[in-house]
């Protein structure tokens, strides 16, 4: 009777303290997405009422909050697009954050708004400013904490691409060169490059050109418009138009591939719509 006595309590003990223990192996933990929290990646030309609300309420509702990263903003400058964007849908909590001083990023005073921020989003404009602004600093740092601990983290057009491993348009003279002269993204999927803006303006070859130098990634391309909302290793569609994935054309059966005179496999991609889910891990989508 005490063995089973014993046995039970601490089945209890077990049971009390779940969330100080991991109950799925390595293998069940995302690999490509975010362990905790989750991604609202937006192709551009953010105007969809959905995506805007679903980033709101994936932060925790309207009163949660929420910074924003702009990638340029001219001095004397009091007001954010994104920021004021947000607000426009709801938001009450939003601040944003601003400097190339990379000194300023490291300091306590500025970080401040991190600390107790539910979602960071992360505006347009050039990606690689991203890079020479905060890698490596408090900020950096500090917005990876927002998602460790299950906030939400958003971004559109440059804001989309500096979510992936791979630094997509992160070239300093334009942004025509799909691989430029930053090619590291702060890596919130990983094993991803991410374009945008794919369909308005005809980039949605381009891809194809970065996977035959880097094979090993997985190449998302979505439209202006359009969103991937992230959570773990799946991700769904929202918003007006479409994501383009680009896998090697495992998605095609060889009669298809015949009857439409389909180029080779590594040429490949496909579309996703609103409502689409997709398999980040397994690379496939979700029926």
């Amino acid at each position: 009777m005490k063995s089973i006595l014993k046995f039970c309590f601490f089945a209890v003990f077990l049971i009390l303290n779940a969330p100080s223990y991991s109950f799925f192996s390595e293998n069940e933990q995302p690999v490509v997405g975010p362990k905790k929290g989750s991604l609202v990646i937006v192709g551009g030309n953010m105007k969809s009422k959905k995506i805007i609300s679903r980033f709101i309420e994936l932060a925790g509702g309207k009163d949660a909050p929420i910074v924003v990263l702009p990638t340029l903003m001219k001095d004397g400058q009091k007001k954010d697009k994104y920021a004021e964007q947000l607000k426009a849908h709801g938001a009450t909590n939003v601040t944003f954050l601003y400097t190339t001083d990379r000194e300023l990023a490291n300091s306590e005073e500025f970080v401040e708004p991190l600390k107790h921020a539910k979602g960071v989003f992360f505006g347009g404009g050039r990606q690689w400013r991203f890079v020479d602004n905060y890698q490596g600093t408090k900020v950096q740092k500090l917005v990876r904490e927002v998602l460790d601990r299950g906030g939400v983290i958003g971004g559109t057009s440059a804001g989309a691409s500096i979510q992936g491993d791979y630094l997509a348009r992160g070239d300093t003279y334009g942004n025509e060169k799909i691989m430029g002269d930053h090619q590291v993204g702060f890596g919130y999927l990983k094993n991803v490059a991410i374009d945008q803006h794919v369909l308005a303006r005809n980039r949605q070859f381009e891809m194809i050109n970065l996977l035959e130098k880097h094979p090993q990634y997985l190449g998302i391309g979505i439209d202006e418009n359009t969103a991937i909302v992230v959570i773990g290793d799946q991700f769904e569609v929202i918003g007006e138009s479409y994501v383009l994935m680009y896998d090697q054309g495992s998605l095609w059966p060889k009669k298809v591939k015949k009857s439409k005179n389909l180029p080779k496999d590594k040429n490949l991609f496909y579309f996703l719509r609103a409502g689409d889910k997709y398999n980040l891990k397994e690379r496939k989508v979700i029926k």
